[in-house]
């Protein structure tokens, strides 16, 4: 029997890295015969998707539910009346589900990060009330966990603590796990003692993002020359991604651009004294406060920085006389990737570097350190130690930066050191990270689930 199989979460069709996991654990999925459908609280760019407006990112009612649950309690009268409304929330979403389900005749439900995270408290109930009211099975994709974040660790309230214990994740019979690192299956065993399937981030390396018609004009549309170095941040910009670490990298490296001037690069363009170092951030910006802050160190740092993220989108579009690029698109025009998140559940961008084949300049995170730098890419290491400053940005220590800078300006002016590493990176990444593992994964997880 071929099943129906519906992937939900808060917002589909963007270019964060659970909608970008969605869309090829989507693609498998239909490879392998299954009808798929998305539920979502918004759609992107993305179209025939089932909506509930209760799961949007941005929905205020539950904006006003997450300051209330661990930031100030003050907007109800009472604690009783703060879950009287979080509970109306939640009948909202189970109601809703319910509907889809039976109107599609849903199967199985794949259930992204909102049985994880405490961000939407009522999300999580409407959903495993749904589950428990209807015979559809549930595969929990869990990509952070709310104990793993600093927001959710101080409840306002006894009951929202009580929320995060029952539903976050929940147990139930037709209810599996899959965590996409080996921190968090341990993690989740001895917190909840919930057994669970790893299932690291996969990428199609079939892809092949070269300069086409389309974006041969992406660096001259942001006032980039042909042979000036693009060190591309396509993360989006939170504080746990350590982009004051790329900063000083790019400062570093730009201080000692002398090195590169007359010379000719491992792609043959000639680095002038005209050519300049630009640091170019695709991602969206989800932090105001952080943001602000790394844009002034980057000023302070002597940084040219580009902010495009604007004309950036989930997939090439063109509307009111506006030209939107893929991420991929950047990705092609790049030199290199910085990838220096302090944390993080597995690492979207370190494999759509790889393939892309450019060189990443790569901080060691905890599950970095465990489960992929094992497998050996050649990468430039800016180590596993850092330190926080009294403006509260992460630093590690200048000889590492300075070595970074170094092994990159000894890459960048030899082709086939270049070509070495990136074709390294990308074999171990077919090998180990790719569309056909997650299909042996998923044909593993679903064959009781028929």
């Amino acid at each position: 029997m071929n099943l129906t199989i519906a992937l939900c979460h808060f917002r589909v069709g963007e270019t964060d890295g659970v909608s970008l996991e969605m869309d090829k654990w989507k693609a498998v999925l239909e490879k392998m015969g299954y009808q798929t459908h998305y539920i979502a609280g918004s759609e992107g760019l993305l179209s025939d998707v089932h909506i509930i407006e209760e799961l949007h990112y941005n929905n205020a009612i539950n904006n006003m539910h997450v300051e209330n649950a661990y930031v100030k309690f003050h907007s109800f009268p009472d604690e009783w009346s703060f879950k009287e409304s979080i509970g109306k929330y939640a009948k909202s979403v189970e109601k809703k589900l319910i509907a889809i389900i039976n109107k599609n005749n849903i199967d199985v439900l794949i259930v992204n990060n909102i049985f994880s995270l405490g961000w939407n408290l009522a999300a999580g109930i409407g959903f495993y009330n749904a589950i428990k009211k209807t015979s559809v099975k549930c595969i929990c994709h869990h990509h952070d966990f709310y104990w793993e974040r600093e927001k959710y660790s101080n409840p306002t309230c006894s009951f929202v603590q009580d929320y995060l214990d029952e539903y976050f994740p929940p147990i139930h019979p037709r209810i599996k796990h899959v965590v996409i690192n080996s921190i968090a299956k341990n993690k989740l065993k001895r917190r909840k003692n919930i057994e669970s399937t790893i299932v690291p981030n996969v990428f199609n390396f079939d892809n092949d993002w070269k300069i086409d018609n389309y974006n041969e004009d992406f660096r001259a549309s942001f006032g980039i020359k042909n042979n000036d170095l693009i060190i591309l941040q396509a993360t989006r910009i939170v504080k746990r991604k350590g982009i004051e670490l790329a900063i000083d990298f790019v400062s570093e490296l730009t201080t000692n651009k002398h090195q590169l001037i007359g010379k000719k690069l491992y792609n043959n363009k000639i680095f002038d004294e005209k050519s300049s170092i630009i640091f170019l951030w695709t991602g969206l910006n989800e932090d105001e406060s952080y943001f602000n802050q790394i844009v002034k160190y980057a000023k302070k740092k002597n940084v040219t920085l580009k902010i495009v993220s604007n004309y950036i989108d989930h997939e090439r579009s063109f509307m009111n006389n506006v030209k939107k690029y893929s991420l991929w698109d950047a990705y092609a025009n790049c030199d290199m990737v910085t990838y220096t998140s302090l944390l993080e559940g597995w690492g979207n961008q370190f494999i759509e570097a790889l393939v892309a084949k450019k060189i990443i300049i790569s901080y060691q995170y905890p599950v970095f350190e465990k489960d992929i730098l094992p497998l050996n890419f050649n990468t430039i290491d800016l180590g596993n130690m850092h330190t926080l400053k009294e403006d509260g940005l992460a630093a590690v220590l200048p000889k590492i930066i300075e070595n970074a800078s170094n092994k990159t300006i000894d890459i960048l002016l030899s082709k086939a050191k270049y070509s070495l590493a990136v074709n390294k990176n990308y074999n171990i990444g077919r090998q180990n990270l790719s569309l056909e593992t997650l299909e042996t994964k998923l044909k593993s997880i679903l064959e009781n689930e028929k």
